[in-house]
């Protein structure tokens, strides 16, 4: 059988992920969980390869281990290795990694280390947390193939923007993750890598195109990921992960240095922000970390705003968006969104409906905006090195209009956007609302290769507003999730209503998948959006955090 010339391609990028994982610590393959087993996540436990010590490390939040490395509790050379031998299990097991950065990661460890011995303190406030890094954040002389073949070769010049910043910081990276082929599916699966899993089941997806974070970060291959977002890539991940995601506004997080095919695109910003598998703290962390160094002194397209703190007010306005008018949420989601507002009501938050507003038309301004040359430059990379497209690259090809969009037509869009957004403001003050919790997606994690209905997180990047995934606490229930008689008679309200309502067979095709809350506020209300974020988890979880499974 003869290889063609972009296999020979894509296995330089595989060859360079097996050449970088650090083989002291893989297990032995007859130790692996069979591959019909589901949810692998207590397999670092189970397989004794772990020390306690390594365990307790792994499942700390970041900012728990700042204030341990900060005591002398723990060393940053102990943390790192701790995370480097829970990410190859992670690997062997979910394929989320495209390069393990392992010597320098112990090698920057060390240097933390030698910095506290002889001066008595943290270099900054993120000092020896090991962060996991999405591929197409550039690192200076590295690859960055952003899921496409014909960039296998292509090494930087230097790191992203972000990450010196976070390395001011004390950050240390050791490992870099999956995304999807174009970056463009809920899904992160490319004909490099592969596909990546869910670690809370393995016939799910992690999401996407942050997807390789997803898996990382439910498995607590690391604290704090680094995700990036133009339509819910930061929020699908955390949510069918079971874990944090927070989308800024534009113009807060530093974009420099991260590369896709459509670079200089203006009709729809993508951003970058944190991922966790602990708590709001920790994406806080992160954004005050960032945001503290002032990125907009080198990055001017960045706006100057300092980070401010806010805290979380009980006399808030919160409003519960049920259904977005398109696509009905499954029986799952829509139970976490009763207790949500239950809980909410008993803990004496005011607490209202929000009434869609043109969502289906907001989705036909923001799919046309993706693509305004019809994905010619995503189709383009693809017949450059001849890689076939997957199918839901050409499912998110299909979003654009036909044809490439004029120059008066891209004109007309913007201007649709623009006024969309003041629209949906008004709304937020005409009706008092200051935070709506909605879905991150019709269903929980989607299976493999359906996750097709992206608008629930899509219509805030629409409008430019920051978003935070929390888990409800709440996981998928044999009983109180089965259909009822009312649900079998439902009649979708179009073809996306009718293709999303049928995946739901039942809750045994989603065993033991996290139910996901969304929260988003107003423009540049970032810390304000956080902040309820953190108070709704706390109200809904009755003060606990972190993961339900």
């Amino acid at each position: 059988m003869t290889i063609q010339r972009w296999e020979q391609q894509a296995q330089k990028g595989r060859d360079l992920l097996n050449n970088s994982v650090p083989k002291k610590w893989l297990a032995p393959t007859d130790q692996l969980p069979p591959v019909t087993q589901k949810n692998v996540l207590d397999f670092p436990r189970k397989s004794g390869l772990l020390t306690e010590r390594e365990l307790r490390i792994t499942e700390q939040s970041a900012t728990d281990l700042v204030s341990e490395m900060g005591k002398g509790n723990l060393t940053a050379e102990e943390v790192v290795v701790a995370f480097l031998k829970r990410s190859v299990l992670g690997h062997q097991l979910l394929n989320f990694a495209t390069e393990f950065l392992a010597d320098e990661a112990i090698a920057r460890a060390k240097e933390l280390d030698a910095f506290y011995q002889k001066s008595g303190r943290l270099i900054g406030p993120l000092h020896g947390v090991p962060i996991s890094v999405k591929e197409h954040v550039g690192f200076k002389n590295k690859t960055c193939h952003t899921g496409y073949v014909a960039w296998v070769d292509r090494v930087m010049d230097e790191d992203a923007h972000l990450l010196q910043l976070l390395w001011k910081a004390g950050a240390v990276f050791h490992v870099r993750t999956n995304q999807p082929q174009a970056l463009m599916h809920l899904c992160s699966e490319n004909n490099i890598t592969g596909k990546t899993y869910n670690p809370i089941n393995r016939t799910l997806t992690p999401g996407g195109s942050s997807g390789g974070e997803g898996a990382a970060l439910a498995f607590r291959c690391s604290p704090l990921g680094i995700g990036t977002d133009i339509g819910g890539s930061i929020r699908g991940p955390a949510a069918f992960c079971g874990g944090y995601g927070f989308k800024p506004t534009s113009g807060r997080n530093p974009m420099l240095g991260i590369h896709v095919a459509a670079a200089g695109q203006e009709d729809i910003h993508g951003v970058v922000g944190p991922m966790g598998p602990a708590s709001i703290d920790d994406l806080e962390l992160f954004q005050k970390a960032v945001i503290d160094q002032e990125p907009w002194e080198d990055e001017t397209s960045l706006v100057p705003l300092p980070w401010k703190n806010a805290t979380p007010k009980k006399d808030m306005t919160v409003a519960i968006m049920w259904d977005d008018g398109v696509v009905r949420p499954h029986p799952p989601v829509t139970r976490a969104l009763r207790v949500a507002k239950e809980k909410l009501l008993a803990a004496g938050i005011k607490v209202v409906d929000w009434e869609p507003y043109k969502h289906s038309y907001g989705w036909d301004v923001i799919s046309a905006l993706y693509y305004p040359d019809a994905a010619g430059l995503q189709r383009q990379m693809l017949r450059t090195s001849g890689e076939p497209p997957l199918p839901l690259s050409d499912w998110a090809f299909s979003y654009g209009r036909p044809n490439p969009l004029t120059h008066h037509e891209t004109w007309k869009l913007h201007c649709e956007r623009d006024t969309f957004r003041d629209e949906y403001n008004a709304l937020f003050k005409t009706r008092g609302v200051d935070f709506i919790i909605s879905p991150n997606y019709p269903g929980v994690a989607a299976v493999m290769g359906e996750s097709h209905y992206w608008n629930y997180t899509a219509i805030w990047n629409l409008l430019d507003v920051p978003a935070a995934t929390i888990p409800s606490g709440l996981v998928v229930d044999a009983k109180l999730d089965a259909l009822t008689d009312e649900d079998r008679k439902y009649v979708p309200r179009n073809e996306a209503d009718e293709r999303e309502w049928r995946k739901y067979e039942g809750p045994e095709r989603y065993e033991g998948a996290p139910i996901a809350l969304q929260v988003a506020g107003r423009h540049f209300k970032d810390e304000e959006t956080l902040a309820a974020a953190r108070l709704v988890e706390e109200v809904v979880r009755d003060g606990k955090k972190g993961p339900a499974v």
